[in-house]
């Protein structure tokens, strides 16, 4: 981890385009204000240029910043396949900005044993996964906590078009619903449900 950096937005590249980058821009500067006590001099639409070399395929872009400098990596994407979560406690988890420091969600990583990843409870609540947003399947309906560790841009995209519905979900409700599927800014839109059974 690269220490003179706090904070980060991965940003979707697709064919030479930034996408759900004013979700992006919205959460940088919320976040660039709540840490940092001032307005963020950073505009992504202005920073964020796509050399010709990526015009083809998807791509994973880091901004990386602090309350002066920022930096762009553009990493190759290859799509986790996550079909089994672990229900762990995260009681002392607070990760409410993209920090880069991610060790408290490292450390609840590592009990996933056999599984693919975790699913993060808090306070009796289902939150996140150590790396995505996750909304369940009613059988017609898909939902989403209202109390994640980090709301995500998909999150927020998903939520603003009405394509999925925030609600109280609490631990004891979990198999009330019938799938789940995990959603973060490399992986918006395609809601496929995996079983709910696959969660313990």
């Amino acid at each position: 981890m690269n220490s003179r950096f706090v904070l980060f937005e991965t940003i979707r590249v697709e064919n030479c385009f930034a996408l759900n980058l004013s979700y992006h821009q919205k959460r940088l500067n919320y976040s660039y204000k709540a840490i940092f006590k001032k307005e963020c001099p950073f505009n992504l639409s202005e920073l964020i240029s796509m050399p010709s070399i990526f015009s083809k395929g998807t791509y994973k872009l880091r901004f990386l910043y602090n309350s002066e400098e920022y930096k762009l990596e553009i990493l190759p994407y290859k799509r986790r396949i996550i079909k089994s979560l672990k229900i762990v406690d995260g009681e002392e988890v607070d990760y409410a900005f993209k920090f880069l420091n991610r060790k408290p969600l490292d450390r609840l990583y590592s009990l996933k044993g056999e599984h693919d990843d975790i699913l993060i409870i808090k306070n009796g609540y289902i939150t996140d996964t150590s790396t995505a947003n996750i909304i369940f399947f009613d059988g017609s309906k898909w939902f989403t906590p209202f109390t994640p560790l980090l709301k995500g841009t998909c999150r927020e995209k998903l939520l603003e078009t009405g394509r999925i519905f925030e609600a109280e979900i609490k631990f004891s409700d979990l198999y009330k619903f019938k799938g789940f599927c995990l959603i973060n800014a490399m992986n918006c839109g395609e809601l496929l449900p995996i079983d709910i059974k696959n969660i313990s």
